[in-house]
């Protein structure tokens, strides 16, 4: 009674359940656990006394198990499996964060292979722009002292073919009073078309010969007289005003022919075309296999150069002096590569005198090549040595010819003749029309021709 009296007055208590737990605690503890209804009863099956941990209670071993509190395991189960499904969805999460995490690692290491071969590549460009600059630099610098050499040659040429002309000029005049009456005479023996005046000449029958004309451009006064005291003249050698007074004449046949306009005193030989397009064209300018270099200066190109039965410039003097006497239409005929050939046909064309540097004035247009000489309308001639142009530079010195440039051009019918079309040149210095086949496609055929309206 006493220790039992001990059991449930003392402070401390130790109550041993069956299963051996041993609880240890105070009273006030003891009465609002939830194991003190289950002591209800026997309280505790055995009670020792444990003097050595210095308690002041008894202690109390309590063989009963206690009772599972199912409220409590059923809230822990929930929450426990909302932990579970928490870290399954952190886990989900983390999958895809290591996957993301994986592909910002191989973009950064391709963008840094990406980087290094652009730096690489950038060093490299820069180091090529830096040799273009360079090799542009000295060819500017070979092409200017080429220009100067040229324009310096050339002006040595001129004076020296001035000179040269004034000696022949004074042997020339010297002769020239006894050559009138000659010239007189042939004059009249010439005309003998009319069968009247065959028969006035007495016991004489004219023997009427071929004015024999070289293929090569003539120049100067000398060569005019040199043509006519050539061989004797027929009554059908000319001279004629143009091509179309060649065809009234009765000549149908293309050839060359020798020329002299009205109001002008200069003699000129010419190409006639008399089985295209109806005939009666002067041909002014022919390009067909590059056999004559076009890259000329302003005196050659006034006067003329090449062979007139194969490529050559007729001469923009004579060129004035045919387009005064008389309203003239252009005809430009271009032929391809591959044998395709169309036209280009202007109703007016005329040149301006040398005081206006032979100033283009060209008409309405219609054909089949495309319109490429109107942008060049109203623009002065220009060549190497002068430079009438609108650009900065010299058009002449990028084209490698003369013509009618504006700024630069959109046709180029003096420039280089590339063989096969396409080219590869650092400028569009080729054969070219641009409406027909672009500035890059050199033609194989280009002749220009004029006739009266």
């Amino acid at each position: 009674f006493i220790l039992f009296f001990l059991c449930f007055s003392t402070d401390f208590y130790i109550c041993v359940s069956q299963k051996l737990l041993l609880h240890v605690g105070t009273e006030q503890e003891h009465k609002h656990s939830p194991r003190s209804s289950d002591t209800k009863g026997g309280r505790c099956s055995y009670t020792f006394i444990v003097p050595q941990q210095k308690l002041t209670g008894a202690l109390c071993l309590n063989t009963q198990s206690a009772t599972t509190n199912h409220s409590e395991v059923a809230v822990l189960r929930a929450e426990l499996k909302r932990q579970q499904e928490q870290l399954e969805k952190l886990r989900g999460q983390l999958d895809q964060e290591g996957a993301l995490a994986l592909e910002i690692r191989a973009l950064r290491k391709e963008s840094n292979s990406m980087n290094s071969r652009i730096a690489q590549l950038y060093a490299q460009l820069l180091n090529e722009v830096l040799q273009k600059k360079d090799q542009a630099l000295e060819q500017r610098r070979v092409e200017n002292l080429l220009l100067n050499a040229t324009t310096q040659v050339s002006r040595e040429l001129q004076s020296f073919n001035y000179r040269e002309l004034e000696k022949k000029y004074g042997a020339l005049t010297s002769t020239m009073s006894s050559q009138n009456q000659f010239i007189a005479r042939l004059e009249k023996q010439c005309q003998c078309r009319d069968s009247t005046h065959q028969s006035s000449l007495v016991g004489n029958k004219l023997q009427c010969e071929c004015l024999k004309i070289t293929p090569e451009i003539q120049e100067g006064t000398e060569n005019d007289l040199l043509l006519l005291f050539a061989l004797p003249l027929t009554p059908n050698s000319g001279p004629w005003r143009d091509c179309q007074h060649v065809l009234e004449s009765g000549e149908t046949i293309s050839g060359i022919y020798l020329l002299r306009p009205q109001s002008a005193n200069r003699l000129m030989q010419a190409w006639c075309e008399q089985s295209r397009a109806q005939g009666g064209w002067t041909v002014i300018q022919r390009r067909l296999d590059g056999s004559v270099n076009f890259f000329r200066t302003w005196e050659q190109y006034k006067q003329g150069f090449g062979n007139l039965d194969g490529e050559y410039w007729l001469g923009l003097e004579h060129l004035y002096w045919l387009t005064k006497q008389a309203q003239y239409k252009l005809r430009v005929a271009l032929e391809d590569w591959q044998g395709r050939q169309v036209f280009a046909e202007y109703d007016s064309f005329r040149l301006e005198p040398e005081t206006d540097w032979y100033r283009l004035r060209l008409g309405q247009y219609q054909g089949t090549a495309g319109d490429s000489l109107s942008w060049h309308n109203n623009k002065a001639f220009t060549t190497l040595d002068r430079d009438k142009d609108s650009y900065t530079g010299n058009c002449a010195h990028f084209q490698k010819g003369g013509w009618w440039y504006h700024m630069c051009a959109h046709s180029n019918l003096n420039g280089v003749w590339y063989r096969g079309g396409h080219y590869r040149s650092r400028y569009q210095d080729g054969v070219y029309w641009a409406e027909f086949h672009g500035g890059s496609y050199s033609l194989k055929r280009v002749s220009m021709m004029i006739k009266p309206t």
